[in-house]
Protein backbone atom coordinates (compact mmCIF):
# COMPACT_ATOMS: atom_id res chain seq x y z
CA UNK A 1 0.00 0.00 0.00
CA UNK A 2 1.54 3.82 -1.28
CA UNK A 3 1.83 5.87 1.43
CA UNK A 4 -0.41 8.64 2.15
CA UNK A 5 0.88 11.72 1.28
CA UNK A 6 -1.75 14.80 0.69
CA UNK A 7 -1.37 17.73 -2.00
CA UNK A 8 -1.76 21.34 -0.72
CA UNK A 9 -2.15 24.05 -2.77
CA UNK A 10 -2.31 26.93 0.28
CA UNK A 11 -3.48 29.74 -1.80
CA UNK A 12 -4.04 33.49 -0.97
CA UNK A 13 -7.91 33.59 -1.12
CA UNK A 14 -8.80 30.14 -1.10
CA UNK A 15 -6.76 26.66 -0.32
CA UNK A 16 -7.48 23.15 -1.27
CA UNK A 17 -6.36 19.68 -0.26
CA UNK A 18 -6.04 16.55 -2.85
CA UNK A 19 -4.92 12.93 -2.89
CA UNK A 20 -4.49 10.35 -5.12
CA UNK A 21 -6.34 7.34 -4.39
CA UNK A 22 -7.37 4.19 -6.17
CA UNK A 23 -5.12 5.62 -9.60
CA UNK A 24 -7.76 9.06 -9.36
CA UNK A 25 -7.28 12.51 -8.20
CA UNK A 26 -9.55 13.22 -5.59
CA UNK A 27 -9.99 16.97 -4.23
CA UNK A 28 -11.09 16.87 -0.44
CA UNK A 29 -14.36 17.90 0.07
CA UNK A 30 -14.02 20.72 3.11
CA UNK A 31 -17.78 20.53 3.84
CA UNK A 32 -21.22 19.15 1.67
CA UNK A 33 -20.78 20.00 -2.22
CA UNK A 34 -17.60 22.38 -1.41
CA UNK A 35 -13.99 21.60 -2.27
CA UNK A 36 -12.81 24.93 -1.31
CA UNK A 37 -11.49 26.50 1.63
CA UNK A 38 -11.06 30.21 1.81
CA UNK A 39 -7.98 30.89 3.12
CA UNK A 40 -9.13 33.33 6.15
CA UNK A 41 -8.35 33.07 9.93
CA UNK A 42 -10.75 34.55 12.69
CA UNK A 43 -10.84 34.61 16.48
CA UNK A 44 -14.45 34.54 17.47
CA UNK A 45 -16.59 36.34 20.55
CA UNK A 46 -15.17 33.39 22.83
CA UNK A 47 -11.87 33.35 21.85
CA UNK A 48 -12.05 30.02 19.76
CA UNK A 49 -10.05 29.77 16.34
CA UNK A 50 -12.36 30.30 13.05
CA UNK A 51 -11.07 28.50 9.70
CA UNK A 52 -11.95 29.01 6.14
CA UNK A 53 -15.90 29.92 5.99
CA UNK A 54 -16.46 30.76 9.43
CA UNK A 55 -13.97 32.80 9.41
CA UNK A 56 -14.57 34.45 6.11
CA UNK A 57 -18.32 35.18 7.46
CA UNK A 58 -16.95 36.99 10.49
CA UNK A 59 -14.62 38.68 8.42
CA UNK A 60 -17.93 41.42 7.26
CA UNK A 61 -18.62 41.99 10.85
CA UNK A 62 -15.68 42.02 12.52
CA UNK A 63 -12.44 42.44 10.36
CA UNK A 64 -10.22 43.41 13.27
CA UNK A 65 -10.73 40.18 14.60
CA UNK A 66 -9.70 38.29 11.08
CA UNK A 67 -6.82 38.00 9.28
CA UNK A 68 -6.59 37.42 4.97
CA UNK A 69 -4.57 37.28 2.35
CA UNK A 70 -1.39 35.92 4.36
CA UNK A 71 0.33 34.54 1.47
CA UNK A 72 1.67 38.13 0.61
CA UNK A 73 3.31 38.60 3.52
CA UNK A 74 5.01 35.31 4.03
CA UNK A 75 8.99 35.37 4.07
CA UNK A 76 8.55 38.97 5.73
CA UNK A 77 9.96 39.59 9.03
CA UNK A 78 6.83 40.90 10.31
CA UNK A 79 3.68 40.49 12.51
CA UNK A 80 -0.24 40.46 11.72
CA UNK A 81 -2.83 41.73 14.60
CA UNK A 82 -5.37 39.51 15.22
CA UNK A 83 -7.89 40.15 18.34
CA UNK A 84 -5.14 42.33 19.72
CA UNK A 85 -2.44 39.78 19.28
CA UNK A 86 -0.02 39.26 17.06
CA UNK A 87 0.96 36.69 14.65
CA UNK A 88 3.56 35.54 12.22
CA UNK A 89 2.63 34.60 8.43
CA UNK A 90 4.11 31.56 9.12
CA UNK A 91 1.38 30.49 11.98
CA UNK A 92 -1.36 31.92 10.43
CA UNK A 93 -0.66 29.91 7.45
CA UNK A 94 -0.52 26.98 9.65
CA UNK A 95 -3.83 27.33 11.31
CA UNK A 96 -4.65 27.17 7.24
CA UNK A 97 -2.76 24.14 6.42
CA UNK A 98 -3.62 22.51 10.06
CA UNK A 99 -7.60 22.64 9.25
CA UNK A 100 -6.97 21.16 6.21
CA UNK A 101 -4.79 18.45 7.58
CA UNK A 102 -7.92 17.86 10.03
CA UNK A 103 -10.19 17.87 6.92
CA UNK A 104 -7.87 15.20 5.03
CA UNK A 105 -7.85 12.95 8.06
CA UNK A 106 -11.71 13.01 8.72
CA UNK A 107 -11.94 12.29 5.09
CA UNK A 108 -9.79 9.55 4.91
CA UNK A 109 -10.24 7.80 8.09
CA UNK A 110 -6.34 7.33 9.08
CA UNK A 111 -3.23 9.85 9.75
CA UNK A 112 -1.86 12.44 7.46
CA UNK A 113 1.67 13.53 8.24
CA UNK A 114 3.29 14.59 4.86
CA UNK A 115 2.47 16.85 2.39
CA UNK A 116 3.49 18.40 -1.35
CA UNK A 117 2.81 22.12 -1.11
CA UNK A 118 2.50 24.53 -3.91
CA UNK A 119 4.25 28.03 -4.06
CA UNK A 120 4.27 30.60 -7.02
CA UNK A 121 7.18 29.63 -9.16
CA UNK A 122 8.79 33.10 -8.66
CA UNK A 123 8.67 32.73 -4.59
CA UNK A 124 11.71 33.72 -3.13
CA UNK A 125 14.31 30.74 -0.75
CA UNK A 126 12.57 33.02 2.64
CA UNK A 127 8.90 32.89 0.97
CA UNK A 128 9.85 28.96 0.24
CA UNK A 129 11.42 28.35 4.01
CA UNK A 130 8.73 30.61 5.38
CA UNK A 131 5.92 27.94 3.77
CA UNK A 132 8.06 24.72 4.90
CA UNK A 133 7.87 26.39 8.38
CA UNK A 134 4.02 27.27 8.28
CA UNK A 135 4.09 23.03 7.20
CA UNK A 136 6.13 22.17 10.34
CA UNK A 137 4.11 24.21 12.70
CA UNK A 138 1.24 22.56 11.61
CA UNK A 139 2.32 18.83 11.76
CA UNK A 140 3.32 18.05 8.67
CA UNK A 141 6.47 17.10 7.40
CA UNK A 142 6.62 18.88 3.84
CA UNK A 143 7.90 15.81 1.47
CA UNK A 144 8.32 18.26 -1.03
CA UNK A 145 7.30 22.26 -2.32
CA UNK A 146 6.70 22.62 -6.34
CA UNK A 147 6.16 25.30 -8.32
CA UNK A 148 2.42 26.18 -8.38
CA UNK A 149 3.20 25.77 -12.71
CA UNK A 150 4.65 22.67 -11.99
CA UNK A 151 1.35 21.45 -10.34
CA UNK A 152 -0.93 22.74 -12.92
CA UNK A 153 0.95 21.42 -15.94
CA UNK A 154 0.86 17.83 -14.46
CA UNK A 155 -2.88 18.13 -13.90
CA UNK A 156 -3.15 18.62 -17.61
CA UNK A 157 -0.63 17.28 -19.24
CA UNK A 158 -0.24 13.87 -17.27
CA UNK A 159 -1.18 10.56 -19.46
CA UNK A 160 0.01 12.81 -22.94
CA UNK A 161 2.62 12.08 -24.48
CA UNK A 162 5.16 13.90 -26.64
CA UNK A 163 7.18 17.29 -26.71
CA UNK A 164 5.36 20.67 -25.59
CA UNK A 165 5.73 23.90 -24.94
CA UNK A 166 3.18 25.66 -23.08
CA UNK A 167 2.74 28.90 -21.21
CA UNK A 168 0.72 28.62 -17.65
CA UNK A 169 -1.03 31.82 -16.72
CA UNK A 170 -1.59 31.45 -13.48
CA UNK A 171 -4.07 34.41 -11.95
CA UNK A 172 -5.22 33.84 -8.16
CA UNK A 173 -6.72 35.51 -5.59
CA UNK A 174 -3.78 37.59 -4.66
CA UNK A 175 -0.91 36.69 -6.91
CA UNK A 176 0.21 36.29 -10.40
CA UNK A 177 2.70 34.56 -12.29
CA UNK A 178 3.38 33.34 -15.83
CA UNK A 179 5.57 30.43 -16.66
CA UNK A 180 6.78 29.06 -20.07
CA UNK A 181 6.88 25.04 -19.38
CA UNK A 182 8.47 22.48 -21.36
CA UNK A 183 6.92 19.23 -21.38
CA UNK A 184 7.77 15.58 -22.85
CA UNK A 185 7.21 12.27 -20.83
CA UNK A 186 7.07 12.84 -17.24
CA UNK A 187 9.30 15.50 -17.35
CA UNK A 188 7.90 19.18 -16.74
CA UNK A 189 10.55 21.53 -16.81
CA UNK A 190 10.16 25.37 -16.19
CA UNK A 191 12.22 27.45 -18.68
CA UNK A 192 10.98 30.72 -17.47
CA UNK A 193 8.79 32.49 -14.62
CA UNK A 194 7.66 35.99 -14.14
CA UNK A 195 4.96 37.60 -11.75
CA UNK A 196 3.98 39.70 -9.18
CA UNK A 197 2.75 38.75 -5.58
CA UNK A 198 0.65 41.51 -5.19
CA UNK A 199 -1.22 41.20 -8.36
CA UNK A 200 -4.67 38.91 -8.06
CA UNK A 201 -8.29 38.99 -7.73
CA UNK A 202 -8.15 40.57 -4.61
CA UNK A 203 -6.92 43.66 -6.96
CA UNK A 204 -10.29 42.98 -9.16
CA UNK A 205 -12.85 43.46 -6.11
CA UNK A 206 -10.48 46.67 -4.78
CA UNK A 207 -10.99 48.32 -7.90
CA UNK A 208 -15.01 47.34 -7.79
CA UNK A 209 -14.42 48.85 -3.88
CA UNK A 210 -13.23 51.79 -5.27
CA UNK A 211 -15.92 52.13 -7.79
CA UNK A 212 -18.58 51.90 -5.52
CA UNK A 213 -16.95 54.83 -3.08
CA UNK A 214 -16.81 57.00 -5.50
CA UNK A 215 -20.57 56.21 -6.59
CA UNK A 216 -21.25 56.94 -2.68
CA UNK A 217 -19.50 59.50 -2.38
CA UNK A 218 -21.45 61.58 -5.88
CA UNK A 219 -24.99 60.08 -5.18
CA UNK A 220 -25.42 60.10 -1.18
CA UNK A 221 -22.38 62.22 -0.45
CA UNK A 222 -20.97 59.90 2.16
CA UNK A 223 -16.93 58.52 2.60
CA UNK A 224 -17.15 55.18 4.12
CA UNK A 225 -13.18 54.41 3.23
CA UNK A 226 -12.57 54.84 7.17
CA UNK A 227 -15.32 52.25 8.11
CA UNK A 228 -13.85 48.85 8.66
CA UNK A 229 -17.06 46.91 9.01
CA UNK A 230 -18.82 48.74 5.56
CA UNK A 231 -15.32 48.38 4.32
CA UNK A 232 -15.68 44.44 4.73
CA UNK A 233 -19.31 44.36 3.46
CA UNK A 234 -18.21 46.14 0.48
CA UNK A 235 -15.66 43.79 -0.26
CA UNK A 236 -17.83 40.96 0.07
CA UNK A 237 -20.31 42.26 -2.61
CA UNK A 238 -17.37 43.16 -4.86
CA UNK A 239 -16.13 39.58 -4.61
CA UNK A 240 -19.91 38.44 -5.56
CA UNK A 241 -20.08 40.73 -8.40
CA UNK A 242 -16.70 39.90 -9.93
CA UNK A 243 -17.97 36.25 -9.73
CA UNK A 244 -21.35 37.04 -11.18
CA UNK A 245 -19.94 38.79 -13.99
CA UNK A 246 -17.74 36.39 -15.04
CA UNK A 247 -21.00 34.25 -16.61
CA UNK A 248 -23.33 37.41 -16.63
CA UNK A 249 -23.52 40.81 -18.05
CA UNK A 250 -24.45 42.56 -15.26
CA UNK A 251 -24.35 42.60 -11.48
CA UNK A 252 -26.18 43.99 -9.54
CA UNK A 253 -24.01 44.93 -5.87
CA UNK A 254 -26.71 45.68 -2.99
CA UNK A 255 -26.23 46.04 0.92
CA UNK A 256 -28.50 47.76 3.45
CA UNK A 257 -27.80 50.19 6.34
CA UNK A 258 -24.47 50.64 5.46
CA UNK A 259 -24.25 53.72 7.44
CA UNK A 260 -26.10 56.55 8.44
CA UNK A 261 -25.87 60.10 8.11
CA UNK A 262 -28.08 62.52 10.19
CA UNK A 263 -30.41 59.40 11.22
CA UNK A 264 -30.84 58.37 8.02
CA UNK A 265 -29.62 54.75 6.76
CA UNK A 266 -27.54 54.92 3.69
CA UNK A 267 -28.45 51.73 1.50
CA UNK A 268 -26.01 50.65 -1.57
CA UNK A 269 -28.11 49.10 -4.80
CA UNK A 270 -25.87 49.52 -7.45
CA UNK A 271 -25.77 48.23 -11.22
CA UNK A 272 -22.40 47.41 -12.63
CA UNK A 273 -22.22 46.15 -16.15
CA UNK A 274 -19.56 43.77 -17.32
CA UNK A 275 -17.71 46.62 -19.51
CA UNK A 276 -17.36 49.08 -17.09
CA UNK A 277 -16.23 46.22 -15.21
CA UNK A 278 -13.49 45.65 -17.41
CA UNK A 279 -12.32 49.31 -17.81
CA UNK A 280 -11.51 49.09 -14.19
CA UNK A 281 -9.39 46.05 -14.52
CA UNK A 282 -7.69 46.74 -17.74
CA UNK A 283 -4.56 48.36 -16.60
CA UNK A 284 -4.45 44.89 -14.48
CA UNK A 285 -4.68 42.41 -17.68
CA UNK A 286 -2.41 44.90 -18.93
CA UNK A 287 0.61 44.18 -16.65
CA UNK A 288 0.06 40.58 -17.15
CA UNK A 289 0.40 40.27 -20.38
CA UNK A 290 3.71 42.42 -20.32
CA UNK A 291 4.46 39.95 -18.06
CA UNK A 292 3.78 36.84 -20.51
CA UNK A 293 6.25 38.49 -22.85
CA UNK A 294 8.84 39.07 -20.37
CA UNK A 295 8.63 35.10 -19.46
CA UNK A 296 8.67 34.39 -23.12
CA UNK A 297 11.99 36.56 -23.68
CA UNK A 298 13.22 34.85 -20.67
CA UNK A 299 12.95 31.21 -22.54
CA UNK A 300 14.31 32.58 -26.04
CA UNK A 301 11.34 31.73 -27.29
CA UNK A 302 8.43 33.46 -29.51
CA UNK A 303 4.70 33.60 -29.57
CA UNK A 304 4.67 31.13 -32.51
CA UNK A 305 6.98 28.70 -30.37
CA UNK A 306 3.91 28.13 -27.95
CA UNK A 307 1.60 24.92 -28.34
CA UNK A 308 -1.12 25.87 -25.71
CA UNK A 309 -1.69 28.39 -22.76
CA UNK A 310 -3.15 26.87 -19.63
CA UNK A 311 -5.19 28.61 -17.08
CA UNK A 312 -4.87 28.52 -13.62
CA UNK A 313 -6.62 30.47 -11.04
CA UNK A 314 -9.98 31.36 -10.44
CA UNK A 315 -9.23 34.71 -11.50
CA UNK A 316 -9.14 33.23 -14.85
CA UNK A 317 -12.59 32.78 -15.20
CA UNK A 318 -12.79 36.91 -15.69
CA UNK A 319 -13.94 36.51 -19.83
CA UNK A 320 -11.55 39.73 -20.59
CA UNK A 321 -8.43 37.73 -19.76
CA UNK A 322 -9.12 35.22 -21.88
CA UNK A 323 -10.15 37.35 -24.73
CA UNK A 324 -6.81 39.17 -24.19
CA UNK A 325 -4.35 36.55 -24.07
CA UNK A 326 -6.42 34.91 -27.58
CA UNK A 327 -5.64 38.05 -28.60
CA UNK A 328 -2.02 38.72 -27.95
CA UNK A 329 -0.89 34.73 -28.75
CA UNK A 330 -3.43 33.31 -31.38
CA UNK A 331 -4.36 30.73 -29.44
CA UNK A 332 -7.85 29.66 -27.43
CA UNK A 333 -6.57 29.08 -23.67
CA UNK A 334 -7.14 25.80 -22.21
CA UNK A 335 -9.54 25.98 -18.88
CA UNK A 336 -10.95 22.62 -18.60
CA UNK A 337 -9.38 21.69 -15.90
CA UNK A 338 -11.09 23.60 -12.81
CA UNK A 339 -8.60 26.72 -12.19
CA UNK A 340 -9.32 26.72 -9.25
CA UNK A 341 -8.46 23.25 -8.14
CA UNK A 342 -5.74 21.95 -10.66
CA UNK A 343 -2.90 23.41 -8.99
CA UNK A 344 -4.13 20.88 -5.52
CA UNK A 345 -4.76 18.35 -8.16
CA UNK A 346 -1.30 18.57 -9.42
CA UNK A 347 0.32 18.86 -6.28
CA UNK A 348 -1.25 15.43 -5.29
CA UNK A 349 0.03 13.96 -8.62
CA UNK A 350 3.34 14.61 -7.64
CA UNK A 351 2.55 13.52 -3.74
CA UNK A 352 1.39 10.35 -5.21
CA UNK A 353 4.57 9.79 -7.68
CA UNK A 354 6.70 9.93 -4.16
CA UNK A 355 4.39 7.62 -2.51
CA UNK A 356 4.44 5.10 -5.41
CA UNK A 357 0.84 5.35 -6.03
CA UNK A 358 -0.01 4.39 -10.15
CA UNK A 359 -0.24 7.77 -11.95
CA UNK A 360 -3.47 9.14 -12.94
CA UNK A 361 -5.03 10.90 -15.28
CA UNK A 362 -7.44 13.69 -15.12
CA UNK A 363 -10.97 13.55 -17.02
CA UNK A 364 -13.35 16.17 -17.31
CA UNK A 365 -16.76 16.45 -19.39
CA UNK A 366 -16.02 19.31 -21.36
CA UNK A 367 -17.86 20.43 -24.68
CA UNK A 368 -16.18 19.73 -27.78
CA UNK A 369 -18.12 22.61 -29.91
CA UNK A 370 -18.89 25.73 -29.48
CA UNK A 371 -21.73 27.32 -29.29
CA UNK A 372 -22.92 31.03 -30.00
CA UNK A 373 -24.82 33.18 -31.89
CA UNK A 374 -25.14 36.16 -34.35
CA UNK A 375 -25.29 40.11 -34.29
CA UNK A 376 -24.21 43.26 -35.99
CA UNK A 377 -20.47 43.60 -35.40
CA UNK A 378 -17.43 44.54 -37.04
CA UNK A 379 -15.90 41.36 -39.67
CA UNK A 380 -13.03 42.20 -41.14
CA UNK A 381 -13.33 46.20 -40.82
CA UNK A 382 -16.42 46.25 -41.89
CA UNK A 383 -20.04 46.02 -40.30
CA UNK A 384 -21.23 42.64 -40.49
CA UNK A 385 -24.68 41.49 -39.27
CA UNK A 386 -24.14 37.61 -39.39
CA UNK A 387 -20.63 37.95 -36.57
CA UNK A 388 -20.04 34.75 -34.67
CA UNK A 389 -20.53 35.53 -30.76
CA UNK A 390 -19.35 32.50 -28.96
CA UNK A 391 -21.59 32.14 -25.59
CA UNK A 392 -19.85 28.80 -24.82
CA UNK A 393 -16.36 28.32 -25.81
CA UNK A 394 -14.94 24.26 -26.95
CA UNK A 395 -13.35 22.61 -24.11
CA UNK A 396 -15.74 24.21 -21.55
CA UNK A 397 -16.51 22.51 -18.60
CA UNK A 398 -19.78 21.16 -18.20
CA UNK A 399 -22.13 21.60 -16.81
CA UNK A 400 -22.03 25.54 -17.84
CA UNK A 401 -24.16 28.61 -18.48
CA UNK A 402 -22.94 31.55 -19.55
CA UNK A 403 -25.20 35.14 -20.49
CA UNK A 404 -24.21 37.80 -22.79
CA UNK A 405 -25.67 41.43 -23.35
CA UNK A 406 -26.86 42.53 -27.08
CA UNK A 407 -28.78 45.57 -28.06
CA UNK A 408 -31.61 46.31 -30.86
CA UNK A 409 -30.29 48.27 -33.43
CA UNK A 410 -33.26 50.88 -34.64
CA UNK A 411 -35.85 52.60 -32.60
CA UNK A 412 -38.90 51.30 -31.60
CA UNK A 413 -37.05 47.98 -32.78
CA UNK A 414 -39.89 45.51 -31.30
CA UNK A 415 -38.55 42.04 -32.13
CA UNK A 416 -35.70 40.17 -32.50
CA UNK A 417 -34.55 36.94 -34.21
CA UNK A 418 -32.01 34.37 -32.18
CA UNK A 419 -30.18 32.28 -33.91
CA UNK A 420 -27.86 29.38 -32.03
CA UNK A 421 -24.84 27.83 -33.92
CA UNK A 422 -22.23 25.40 -33.31
CA UNK A 423 -18.57 25.95 -34.42
CA UNK A 424 -15.60 28.31 -34.53
CA UNK A 425 -15.54 30.57 -37.37
CA UNK A 426 -16.06 34.32 -36.79
CA UNK A 427 -18.77 33.90 -39.85
CA UNK A 428 -21.97 32.88 -38.16
CA UNK A 429 -22.83 32.24 -41.46
CA UNK A 430 -20.25 29.37 -42.05
CA UNK A 431 -20.86 27.82 -38.64
CA UNK A 432 -24.11 25.15 -37.97
CA UNK A 433 -27.10 26.95 -37.13
CA UNK A 434 -29.02 24.81 -34.96
CA UNK A 435 -32.19 26.34 -33.72
CA UNK A 436 -33.78 29.83 -33.86
CA UNK A 437 -36.55 31.87 -32.45
CA UNK A 438 -38.38 35.12 -32.76
CA UNK A 439 -38.96 37.34 -29.75
CA UNK A 440 -41.97 39.72 -30.46
CA UNK A 441 -43.48 42.23 -27.91
CA UNK A 442 -40.21 44.62 -27.12
CA UNK A 443 -41.30 48.05 -26.06
CA UNK A 444 -41.75 50.21 -29.31
CA UNK A 445 -40.77 53.41 -27.23
CA UNK A 446 -37.43 52.18 -26.22
CA UNK A 447 -34.50 53.85 -28.52
CA UNK A 448 -31.83 51.44 -30.40
CA UNK A 449 -29.45 50.04 -27.72
CA UNK A 450 -32.29 48.51 -25.97
CA UNK A 451 -30.36 45.43 -23.71
CA UNK A 452 -31.28 42.17 -24.50
CA UNK A 453 -29.67 39.62 -22.73
CA UNK A 454 -28.79 36.02 -23.96
CA UNK A 455 -28.32 32.90 -21.54
CA UNK A 456 -26.64 29.25 -22.97
CA UNK A 457 -26.65 26.65 -20.49
CA UNK A 458 -24.92 23.38 -21.56
CA UNK A 459 -26.28 20.39 -19.10
CA UNK A 460 -23.87 17.42 -18.66
CA UNK A 461 -26.40 14.90 -21.13
CA UNK A 462 -25.49 17.99 -24.10
CA UNK A 463 -28.81 19.44 -23.81
CA UNK A 464 -28.19 23.00 -24.91
CA UNK A 465 -31.01 25.61 -23.30
CA UNK A 466 -31.20 29.09 -24.99
CA UNK A 467 -32.84 31.79 -23.79
CA UNK A 468 -33.40 35.71 -24.19
CA UNK A 469 -34.78 38.12 -21.95
CA UNK A 470 -35.43 41.95 -22.51
CA UNK A 471 -33.78 43.47 -19.64
CA UNK A 472 -35.99 46.36 -19.01
CA UNK A 473 -39.27 44.30 -18.78
CA UNK A 474 -38.56 40.63 -18.62
CA UNK A 475 -40.25 39.52 -21.53
CA UNK A 476 -38.36 36.22 -22.26
CA UNK A 477 -38.59 33.10 -25.27
CA UNK A 478 -36.53 30.25 -24.71
CA UNK A 479 -35.64 27.09 -26.73
CA UNK A 480 -34.24 23.41 -25.98
CA UNK A 481 -32.12 22.05 -28.26
CA UNK A 482 -31.62 18.04 -27.41
CA UNK A 483 -28.06 16.04 -27.12
CA UNK A 484 -26.62 19.37 -28.80
CA UNK A 485 -23.41 17.67 -28.30
CA UNK A 486 -24.04 13.95 -29.23
CA UNK A 487 -26.05 14.82 -32.04
CA UNK A 488 -23.04 17.04 -33.93
CA UNK A 489 -20.70 14.52 -32.45
CA UNK A 490 -21.36 11.56 -34.65
CA UNK A 491 -22.79 13.35 -38.01
CA UNK A 492 -21.39 14.63 -40.43
CA UNK A 493 -20.77 18.34 -41.31
CA UNK A 494 -23.99 18.39 -44.27
CA UNK A 495 -26.16 16.11 -42.29
CA UNK A 496 -25.66 18.12 -38.89
CA UNK A 497 -26.75 21.41 -40.86
CA UNK A 498 -30.45 19.86 -40.90
CA UNK A 499 -32.65 21.97 -38.63
CA UNK A 500 -33.26 20.66 -35.00
CA UNK A 501 -37.03 21.00 -34.15
CA UNK A 502 -37.39 23.71 -32.14
CA UNK A 503 -39.38 24.25 -28.59
CA UNK A 504 -40.72 27.53 -28.39
CA UNK A 505 -42.18 29.89 -25.13
CA UNK A 506 -45.10 30.99 -24.26
CA UNK A 507 -44.10 34.46 -25.00
CA UNK A 508 -45.50 35.12 -21.32
CA UNK A 509 -44.42 38.11 -19.59
CA UNK A 510 -41.43 37.32 -17.02
CA UNK A 511 -40.99 39.66 -14.01
CA UNK A 512 -37.42 39.40 -13.09
CA UNK A 513 -36.99 37.71 -9.48
CA UNK A 514 -36.48 39.59 -7.03
CA UNK A 515 -33.21 39.64 -5.10
CA UNK A 516 -33.60 37.48 -2.35
CA UNK A 517 -30.88 38.27 0.84
CA UNK A 518 -28.98 35.39 2.00
CA UNK A 519 -28.45 34.18 5.17
CA UNK A 520 -25.18 35.85 5.65
CA UNK A 521 -27.24 38.76 4.49
CA UNK A 522 -29.25 39.25 7.11
CA UNK A 523 -26.87 38.36 9.75
CA UNK A 524 -24.63 41.44 8.78
CA UNK A 525 -27.74 43.31 8.76
CA UNK A 526 -28.53 42.21 12.42
CA UNK A 527 -25.12 42.81 13.61
CA UNK A 528 -25.53 46.28 12.59
CA UNK A 529 -28.39 47.07 14.01
CA UNK A 530 -26.98 45.36 17.23
CA UNK A 531 -23.92 47.79 17.04
CA UNK A 532 -26.51 50.90 16.82
CA UNK A 533 -28.37 49.45 19.65
CA UNK A 534 -25.52 49.21 21.79
CA UNK A 535 -24.42 52.86 20.54
CA UNK A 536 -27.14 54.05 22.10
CA UNK A 537 -27.64 52.43 25.26
CA UNK A 538 -24.89 55.25 26.57
CA UNK A 539 -27.79 58.07 25.93
CA UNK A 540 -30.86 55.81 26.64
CA UNK A 541 -32.56 56.11 29.83
CA UNK A 542 -33.04 52.98 32.38
CA UNK A 543 -36.50 52.34 30.91
CA UNK A 544 -34.97 52.61 27.44
CA UNK A 545 -32.04 50.84 28.26
CA UNK A 546 -33.67 47.98 29.56
CA UNK A 547 -35.85 47.74 26.04
CA UNK A 548 -32.82 47.96 23.86
CA UNK A 549 -31.12 45.33 25.85
CA UNK A 550 -33.88 42.57 25.73
CA UNK A 551 -34.08 43.52 22.04
CA UNK A 552 -30.27 43.04 21.58
CA UNK A 553 -30.77 39.51 23.09
CA UNK A 554 -33.64 38.11 21.53
CA UNK A 555 -31.43 39.10 18.38
CA UNK A 556 -28.41 37.16 19.37
CA UNK A 557 -30.17 34.38 20.47
CA UNK A 558 -31.76 34.09 17.27
CA UNK A 559 -28.32 34.88 15.86
CA UNK A 560 -27.38 31.67 17.92
CA UNK A 561 -29.77 29.49 16.17
CA UNK A 562 -28.52 27.82 13.19
CA UNK A 563 -31.30 28.21 10.66
CA UNK A 564 -33.58 30.84 12.88
CA UNK A 565 -35.53 33.68 10.79
CA UNK A 566 -34.02 36.86 12.33
CA UNK A 567 -36.43 39.16 10.60
CA UNK A 568 -38.96 39.35 13.72
CA UNK A 569 -36.43 40.05 15.80
CA UNK A 570 -34.87 42.29 13.52
CA UNK A 571 -37.80 44.15 12.73
CA UNK A 572 -38.81 44.16 16.47
CA UNK A 573 -35.23 45.87 17.62
CA UNK A 574 -35.40 48.29 14.35
CA UNK A 575 -38.90 49.53 15.25
CA UNK A 576 -37.54 50.36 18.89
CA UNK A 577 -34.41 52.27 17.50
CA UNK A 578 -36.94 54.29 15.35
CA UNK A 579 -38.91 54.88 18.14
CA UNK A 580 -36.48 56.17 20.10
CA UNK A 581 -35.05 58.38 17.50
CA UNK A 582 -37.84 60.31 16.75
Amino acid sequence: MSEIIVGIDLGTTNSEVAIVRDGRVEVIPVAAGVRILPSMVGIADDGGLLVGETARNQYVLHPERSVRSIKRRMGEDTHVVMAGKEYSPQEISAMILRRLKQIAEAHLGAPVGKAVITVPAYFSDAQRQATREAGEIAGLEVVRIINEPTAAALAYETGHSGKRTVLVYDLGGGTFDVSVVDLEGDVVEVKSSHGNNHLGGDDFDQAIVRHVLDHLKAAQDVDLSDAPVAMARLLRAAETAKIALSDQPFAILTEEYLTERNGVPIHLSLELSRLDYEELIAPYIDETLAAVHIALNGAGLAVSDLDEILLVGGATRTPLVQQRLEQALGLQPRGEVDPDLCVAMGAAIQAGIIGGAQTPTVLVDVTPYTFGTSALSDLNGEQYPYCFVPLIRKNTPIPVSKSEAFSTTWDGQDRVEVTVHQGEDPDALNNIEIGRFMIEGLRKDAPAGNTIITTFSLDINGILHVSSREKATGLAHSITINNAIARFAGEKLDAAKARIDTMFGDGESQAEAATDFTAQRLRVEAGALIEKAERMLAQASAENAEDLINGIEMLRDGMAAPGADLKPAMDALADLIYYLEA
